[in-house]
């Protein structure tokens, strides 16, 4: 028989009900039994048989002297019912509760080198204490965040909001802070001009390196000085937080970097930490995920262990 000669009724105009009703009648062969079965009347399961009957064109259940036996449509119907039913009570069933300890979870993660030396070690240690089987992938902070959260391709994006692709967060992406900071200047150890303290006539005559991961010109040092009628000279801009203070130690630079990667880097490269002679304003970096992860159990999971962590860095 060629698929065109099958009778197949639109799924649309299909009570799942009466597909419960046909397993039940097909495994009782009797109207009364699969009424009590499904907890129907026997009328009422006599009125589904009737619009079975009439949906497939077949009388699915005839009487024999040994009682109602399914015809030979409704018999090479029995295994795929039971199985399409049996998929969708699977489908429609309440996940399993999430378990740390067993997970075999994968989640993927952009962001940048920043939030990778302040929050990742200490979030890797507590994530592998609680669940040692689950993985994690780090890929570059890109300005298609926002697309990459909405399509699948990352679980989530921690950055400043500026850079993930919008001015705010879009619709359909939700976000918590996770770590504020601040600048300070640092130099290397025995800088020749610089000494107990960094004077605005001396950062405006030194030259500077610059951190600038979207690879564009400008600042928020150069905004402030812009402000007073001031201006620096950026000797080289590097696009990476990591780069910079090595640069920094073997030149005499100035480099305004985040409190928290100075804090880290700079007693292991011999870096002095110095005030800003001018006011700069912090920043914040944000977790970023999609609408549709939120009720996630693993997913909630891991957002409150990265806010657990982020608040005691």
């Amino acid at each position: 028989m060629h698929m065109q000669d099958v009778h197949l009724p639109p799924l649309e105009a299909l009570d799942l009900n009466l597909l419960v009703a046909l397993r039940a009648l097909l495994v009782e062969g009797h109207v009364t039994k699969a009424a009590a079965r499904v907890g129907l009347s026997q009328p009422a399961m006599s009125h589904a048989l009737a619009r079975l009957r009439e949906l497939l064109g077949d009388p699915l259940l005839v009487r024999t002297a040994t009682g109602m036996k399914p015809t030979a449509r409704a018999e090479s119907m029995r295994l795929p019912l039971e199985r399409a039913l049996e998929d969708l009570g699977r489908a429609l069933a309440s996940p399993a509760p999430f378990d740390p300890r067993l997970s075999t979870r994968k989640f993927r993660i952009a962001t940048n080198d920043y939030m990778e030396l302040v929050l990742l070690p200490r979030l890797l240690a507590r994530l592998w204490a609680e669940a040692p089987g689950i993985d994690v992938r780090l890929t570059n902070l890109a300005d298609r965040a926002n697309e990459d959260l909405t399509e699948g391709r990352i679980d989530f994006a921690m950055g400043v909001v500026g850079e993930l692709g919008a001015p705010d967060v879009p619709q359909g992406i939700r976000s918590q802070r996770l770590v504020s900071d601040g600048f300070v200047c640092v130099v290397r150890e025995g800088h020749p001009v610089v000494k107990k303290r960094l004077s605005l006539d001396d950062f405006i005559a030194l030259p500077h390196a610059l951190v600038a991961p979207r690879g564009t010109t400008g600042s928020v040092v150069d905004s402030a000085l812009q402000a007073i009628g001031k201006k620096r000279r950026v000797a080289v801009e590097v696009p990476h937080f990591l780069v910079a203070p090595h640069v920094v130690r073997e030149t005499d630079v100035v480099l305004t970097l985040a409190k928290r990667v100075a804090l880290v880097l700079g007693p292991l490269l011999g870096l002095r930490q110095l005030a800003p002679p001018l006011e700069l304003p912090g920043f914040t970096m944000t977790l970023l995920w999609h609408e549709r992860q939120h009720a996630d159990p693993a997913h909630a999971w891991l957002r409150s262990l990265m806010t657990s962590v982020a608040k005691s860095t």
